[in-house]
């Protein structure tokens, strides 16, 4: 069986003080209710973990009742940083899962074509990132004023999310974290403590993540112009 866990226990300081970025409407709908409408009908993922915080459970059971999200789900309390909300997750999968897809909930444009195309690179590798190569040039700064260098980008990757791993690889990774006291980000950034080969994906089509408030406008005309609202 094949599932997804939608990491949504954060809260998003970048978008500014008093703002939950997950609860933004956007073209009629909160970022995280198309985020998982997205894995809802996603014909490669059979059932979901939706991470949240504590206090939001009601919130979340609301908004399947109210869109109608009809694939099997559960809806967990997250920890105090990410990578604690995708252990939570992780240890709340169904016994019989063999792949497990993490998304960030603040990434509503993901396609049904880029979570299969990670499910089908982690079940050869044993885990997969989307991601899209590096276009613009990157400047090194030692004080965040002066440029100290450029950076060569030919071999450098802007990793995304779904994050797609066999779930035995993805248990030892985290654990491997967990032993080391690491306060990791990215999902994949464990399996490098085990040398877990990673895949890269090519997300071809943008899969932007909701930050700040002008990424609002961006995403909603991204979901317009591909029919999904």
């Amino acid at each position: 069986m094949n599932a997804a866990i939608i990491v949504a226990a954060g809260k998003g300081a970048r978008m500014g003080p008093g703002s939950d970025k997950l609860f933004l409407e956007v073209a009629g709908r909160s970022v995280v209710a198309h985020t998982w409408q997205c894995f809802d009908q996603a014909g490669c993922i059979d059932h979901l973990i939706l991470v949240v915080r504590e206090g939001m459970q009601q919130e979340f059971v609301r908004m399947a009742d109210q869109y109608c999200f009809s694939k099997p789900h559960q809806i967990v309390v997250g920890g105090l940083e990410r990578q604690h909300s995708v252990w939570n997750g992780l240890e709340a999968l169904p016994a019989d899962t063999g792949i497990v897809a993490i998304q960030d909930a603040a990434r509503p444009c993901v396609t049904a074509a880029l979570i299969q195309s990670t499910i089908d690179a982690a079940r050869e590798m044993g885990a997969a990132v989307a991601a899209q190569a590096v276009v613009d040039t990157i400047k090194e700064s030692g004080d965040g004023q002066l440029v100290l260098r450029t950076v060569p980008r030919s071999r450098l990757w802007a990793v995304q999310t779904p994050q797609t791993f066999r779930v035995e690889v993805i248990r030892q990774a985290m654990q491997a974290a967990r032993g080391q006291g690491l306060s990791l980000t990215d999902d994949t950034a464990a399996c490098e403590l085990i040398g877990q080969p990673v895949r890269l994906v090519v997300s071809s089509d943008p899969n932007p993540k909701v930050t700040i408030p002008a990424d609002l406008a961006y995403v909603e005309t991204l979901l317009r112009s591909r029919g999904s609202i």
